[in-house]
This record gives C-alpha cells, structure tokens and sequence, in this order.
C-alpha cells in the first residue's frame, strides 16, 4: 500500500489519464478523477470522479479539498478553448483575464499558468511520467526492427525540426523521410498530423512495404515536463504504418509509452522500428 497523498487526476482525452489512474489503483493510491467535460473518456467512470467545465475552476478546487486531495495531476489532451465560450465559475472568472494574458503568449505559458493556480491552493503537482515510472522511452529499439542509418537520419532530424518547433511553442513532433520535412505538429496533435501525412502524394512517402521516414516526438524546450509530456502508442504505431513511415522514436526518458506490450507487438506485427535515442 503505498503512502502517496491522494491524487486528484484532470483528465482530458485519449490513454494517458486512464494509464495513470491504473498505476494509482494498481499501487493502492487513492485517486479522484476531475473528468473534464467534452474531453475524458467514458473508462474514466470506473474510479470516483466527478464531471467539471474547463472554468470551474472554484467548483474544481473544492471538490479535491473536500476528497482530502493533496496532490494534482493533469493528463490527457486539451484542445485551446474559445473563452468567450467558457462558463466560469467564481473563481473561475477571477482567474479568467490572467488565464487569457498567459494563453496569448503560448500554450506553456497557459499550462504554466494554470499549474501555478493549482500550487497556489497548496496542491502539489505531479508530472504523469513521475507516476508512471518505467513507462519511458528506453534507449535503442524497443522490438525487434531497429532503423537502418538512412531511417535513424530522417528521425534525427525530424527530432531536431520537433525541438525547433517546440523552442516557437508550436508543437512537440515532425515528420521527415529521405531528409525532406513531411509534416510539424501543431494545434491539431500528432494523430491528425499524421493522418495528413497519410493524405500525401505518394512519391513524398512511404508506402506498404516500402516504408519510408520517420516521427519523432520531443518536449518542448521551454515546457514544464510536470505536465504535457510527449506521448506514444499503439495507435501513433498504427496510423505512422498507415502513413508509409519506417518508424517512430524520441529521446531516451523524455518520452512517455502508453501500453508497452501493445506497441511492440503493433511496431513488431507491421514492421516499424520504435527508437529511443540517447541523451
């Protein structure tokens, strides 16, 4: 059993919330699920939670206070909100013009921002790589395929062009084959990136069985790494594949790796190499 405080996990969308939650409850470490309308996933149900507005944020606070929460994690993907949409509580509306001021100078400064209002309250804020522990990118192939030279200079590269972009907080992936740049990740994550790489003329690409490329994924150089880390899995796998890739990689510990036996089995079942570089 262990002595971790009580977590409370905001939880957006796709795996990682839910990986998270399996590692407290896996652990023995209470959890309280704050399931962000319109973005958590249904599974998330199956611990206690409650359901919250982005800009509930007094309602949010309360709600740990009251679960006996000492501890915050955010997880999961957020799209940037329109507030002039928002239904703030409030607390919520007190916060809101700084919240703004710092949306207007980048994404990290928004979640630097709201983590700040989080540790204001007294929360101690954990980074979902801290709770997961030996989920991260190892260095070197993590199945059997291991890039050839050409494949390890296109994700070399795409790893650098992914730093580049994440130094302008644009975003944290790239997409480069034969050395020419495919695709940088913006608002729109690294799956609709790569589903517009798959939209591509076929001579830039890959193909089925003759993969060509690589995406890399890197942490911005100026994010606070307690909360947005890059992440890969199974489903990043499946849709490199469907984008004629070769494979996919990121840095050795600044990767998070959602469901290890499914993207190995993925990565090894099509062919595609998955490389954690060293640092």
């Amino acid at each position: 059993m262990t002595t971790a405080p009580k977590l409370a996990l905001i939880a957006g969308s796709g795996d990682l919330p839910i990986r998270v939650a399996q590692r407290c409850e896996a652990e023995g470490r209470e959890v309280f699920i704050i399931r962000l309308k319109g973005f958590a996933d249904a599974h998330l149900h199956r611990w206690p939670g409650q359901d919250f507005g982005m800009a509930e944020i007094g309602k949010i606070v309360k709600a740990m206070r009251a679960e006996g929460c000492r501890a915050v994690c955010l997880a999961g993907y957020v799209n940037r909100p329109d507030f002039k949409t928002l239904k703030p509580d409030l607390k919520g509306a007190s916060l809101l013009p700084g919240i703004i001021a710092a949306a207007s100078k980048g994404d990290d400064a928004l979640l630097r921002k709201i983590l700040s209002v989080f540790e204001d309250e007294g929360f101690a804020v954990e980074g979902a790589d801290d709770i997961l522990g030996g989920e991260m990118l190892t260095a070197g192939a993590l199945g059997r395929v291991a890039p050839t030279a050409e494949q390890l200079a296109d994700l070399k590269k795409a790893l650098h062009v992914a730093e580049k972009s994440g130094e302008l907080d644009i975003g944290q992936g790239a997409v480069v084959c034969d050395g020419l740049v495919l695709a940088v990740e913006a608002q729109e994550g690294t799956d609709e990136m790569l589903r517009r790489v798959a939209g591509l003329p076929a001579d830039l690409r890959g193909s089925p069985g003759f993969a060509r490329g690589a995406l890399g994924k890197a942490p911005k150089p100026i994010q606070d790494l307690r909360v947005d880390m890059p992440v890969i899995g199974p489903t990043t796998v499946e849709l490199a594949a469907a984008a004629g890739l070769a494979g996919i990689g990121g840095y050795e510990g600044r990767l998070i790796v959602i469901d290890h036996e499914g993207l190995v089995e993925a990565a090894d079942r099509l062919g595609l190499f998955v490389w954690g570089e060293p640092r």
